[in-house]
């Protein structure tokens, strides 16, 4: 009887122990992949993280779309998402201090980019970029710091650009460092270097993959950085004026400067006497771009345009709209060069 039992059990076993292994194999390459979890808090990060992730694994990341990463409001769903994070990505205090309380609570690794070594830094009303290492620099700032950088500011009626500036310096205070740090290319590359390291530390069986992955990110910037210096050549003297001072570092990387930052079109609207101010900004610098950021095109760009030769166009700096891949930051940096150079070219 025993040689009967044996042989109903064998293809029964038989039958069942192809799916059962195909099952269990798949249940195994998903609970690898889901080890390592990256959370970012704002989605020019989570762009970097997915170039040096691709093929292995998808990063999150914790602000919506639209949302001010300066004044965000966590909701317990976010707080219980960064601290479950294996690993969580922020620009630092100085642009995400709603953060700080939350993260004095989290177990894993946090890093604040902003405090890595290497990273080329700027302080608001920096005349020039300046290289700066960590947290140990963080207060330093350019001698010309309270200097404007407005080449057409000056006239009778004194640093008419810097009273423009008025309602969007309390965010933006000269000599505060500026956090935009994500939109200079080499900066790019600092950050994605980190995250290399500490998903091949956390993920050892997919190290070589991030290494790889880190090389051609760099490869592709280098590419985009000839592309866009050769196209943004003959705009570099056509003024342009922003409503958010939130692009110096793309401006310095490919040699451009704005003339003037006008308040923002979400806050508190300027008096009638500051739209006067800003229009004559727009009069005296003749042909020129007023950049705005989405997603609403800000009632005030349209007063003060008006019969003016002043062309309105948008900036995105935080990538609405990319979709999340490895080439997600170059089409961010690439959008930035695009937009400008269409709208200063048809001057």
């Amino acid at each position: 009887m025993l040689p009967i039992q044996s042989k109903r059990v064998l293809p029964v076993f038989r039958l069942f122990s192809l799916p059962l292994l195909v099952v269990l194999t798949l249940l195994g390459s998903t609970a690898a992949r889901a080890e390592v979890t990256v959370l970012t808090s704002i989605k020019p990060l989570q762009l970097i993280a997915a170039a040096v992730q691709d093929g292995v694994g998808e990063p999150q990341v914790l602000l919506p779309a639209g949302a001010s990463a300066h004044h965000y409001a966590l909701r317990p769903s976010d707080v219980r998402q960064i601290r479950s994070a294996d690993l969580f990505y922020w620009i630092g205090p100085d642009m995400e201090s709603f953060l700080e309380p939350v993260l004095k609570a989290r177990k894993g690794p946090s890093v604040a980019v902003q405090s890595l070594p290497g990273l080329t830094l700027r302080h608001f009303g920096d005349t020039h970029v300046e290289a700066h290492h960590g947290d140990d620099d963080h207060e330093e700032h350019d001698a010309h710091a309270h200097e404007s950088h407005d080449p057409h500011a000056h006239d009778a009626h004194g640093d008419q650009t810097a009273t423009a500036r008025d309602e969007h310096d309390h965010a933006h205070r000269p000599g505060s460092l500026d956090a935009h740090l994500w939109l200079l290319p080499v900066n790019a590359r600092v950050i994605a270097t980190r995250m290399a390291g500490e998903l091949a530390a956390i993920d050892p069986a997919n190290a070589r993959r991030y290494q790889a992955n880190l090389e051609a990110f760099a490869q592709r910037l280098d590419v985009l950085d000839q592309r866009l210096q050769k196209r943004l050549s003959d705009t570099r003297n056509k003024p342009f004026f922003v409503f958010h001072e939130a692009y110096d570092y793309f401006e310095a990387a490919y040699g451009l400067q704005h003339a003037g930052v006008f308040s923002a079109g979400g806050e508190a609207q300027p008096g009638a006497r500051h739209v006067a101010e800003m229009r004559q900004l727009l009069e005296q610098a003749g042909p020129s771009c007023v950049f705005h950021e989405p997603p609403a095109r800000p009632r005030l760009a349209d007063s003060l345009v008006r019969g003016l030769p002043v062309n309105v166009a948008e900036l995105d700096a935080m990538g609405h709209g990319i979709e999340v891949t490895a080439t997600g930051y170059e089409q961010l940096i690439e959008n930035l060069g695009g937009s400008l150079a269409e709208c200063l070219e048809s001057l």
